[in-house]
């Protein structure tokens, strides 16, 4: 099957070239060259890549690990530009994790569009650091965990874990065997978090927010993250986790390419619901703020064309910075050389923005997912 797209401005992940067509083949990229006719969008960019999705559409992971709360969320989550993503499990028991696992690799298996993996963030976390992450299921990495993240048919494996509360020789066996380890919910020293480092921890999870602050006599999680040249931070850009000189300063102090959006997102995206059930308790929003029942922020209502609208607005960064930061940094973290970029050859995962910057359609391997 055969379609044509054209804009006024196509982005390509590096360039940015004028009045383009891409001519799309079986769901990936065949050509690009230039528009025979007026262009269809304003802006033709690469997919937006989500590395920390709790939920959308409705649904959390952690209430209903199941395919249709996987669809559910990709399906929300598309409206703004998402094309592919890691849903995220929340600390939970042992037996939760398992079925996550299990959904997932049935998933993946099936080539379920735009589920590239799954993020565990915890169990493996710092209590004084722990935000709304349940404490009575926070606990040490145990074997049973470590056969679980270490399953061939999951796809992409992130964990975030506080390395503090795991060995620098667990950090290690994870990442020889391909895992993504994340540093966050950590109220670690500096050394620690080098420790940490040099076993093969290659990013952070939510920077500045619970982790271990930068303080003059002690760096602690934020200090050795800013100042790491290789690894990468992701940033919650929704004005509420974050000040927009925090997120300025990480952008200006770490290498290009190594800042990247992420949305922390809970089921209320792509919904009116002003409230959900969270374990034991409800988290409820009021505008675009979620809250528990103390008042702590409990995830957000961002999405990944809001994150990339604060980039530009707010932080003033190049658009271009800004759409790699939603699309090719994310992929170049998880290895992904298909994704992230439109270059012939790779999956047509594309968002159509207009002038302001809204979705107007996207497409997942060349299908279009908005009505």
């Amino acid at each position: 099957m055969q379609q044509v797209l054209s804009a006024a401005q196509f982005f390509d992940g590096f360039v940015w070239q004028s009045n383009v067509e891409l001519l799309i083949e079986n769901g990936r990229i065949a050509d690009i060259r230039p528009c025979r006719d007026t262009p269809q969008a304003t802006y033709l960019v690469p997919g937006f890549i989500d590395l920390q999705v709790n939920g959308g559409g409705g649904v959390l992971f952690n209430n209903a690990p199941t395919i249709d709360t996987l669809r559910r969320m990709r399906q929300a989550h598309s409206r703004f530009g998402t094309t592919a993503l890691l849903p995220t499990l929340i600390t939970d028991q042992l037996a939760v994790m398992q079925q996550s696992a299990d959904v997932i690799a049935a998933a993946v298996a099936a080539g379920e569009p735009g589920i590239l993996g799954i993020h565990f963030e915890g169990p493996h976390l710092s209590a004084p650091k722990k935000g709304v992450h349940p404490l009575q299921h926070i606990r040490p990495l145990a074997e049973a965990e470590m056969q679980l993240y270490l399953r061939r048919d999951l796809g992409c494996v992130l964990v975030t874990l506080a390395p503090e509360n795991v060995t620098p020789e667990q950090v290690q066996r994870l990442t020889a065997a391909s895992v993504k380890v994340w540093l966050g919910h950590s109220n670690a020293s500096a050394e620690q978090v080098l420790q940490a480092l040099a076993a093969g921890a290659q990013g952070f999870t939510h920077l500045y927010n619970a982790m271990s602050p930068l303080t003059s006599r002690e760096p602690g999680m934020v200090g050795v993250a800013l100042t790491d040249s290789q690894s990468w931070c992701g940033l919650i850009l929704d004005g509420l986790h974050l000040h927009p000189l925090a997120a300025k300063l990480a952008v200006i102090a770490k290498p290009r390419g190594k800042v990247l959006l992420v949305t922390d997102a809970m089921s209320p995206v792509g919904t009116d619901e002003t409230e959900f059930d969270f374990f034991a308790g409800k988290v409820t929003r009021q505008g675009n703020k979620l809250t528990d029942s103390s008042g702590a922020l409990a995830g957000s209502v961002l999405d990944m064309a809001a994150a990339v609208r604060y980039a530009v607005n707010t932080l003033q960064l190049d658009l271009a910075e800004s759409l790699r930061m939603a699309a090719l940094y994310p992929a170049q973290a998880l290895g992904l050389t298909d994704r992230g970029q439109a270059q012939p050859g790779h999956r047509a995962d594309l968002v159509q923005l207009n002038a302001q910057l809204q979705v107007q359609q996207c497409w997942i391997n060349g299908e279009a997912q908005l009505g």
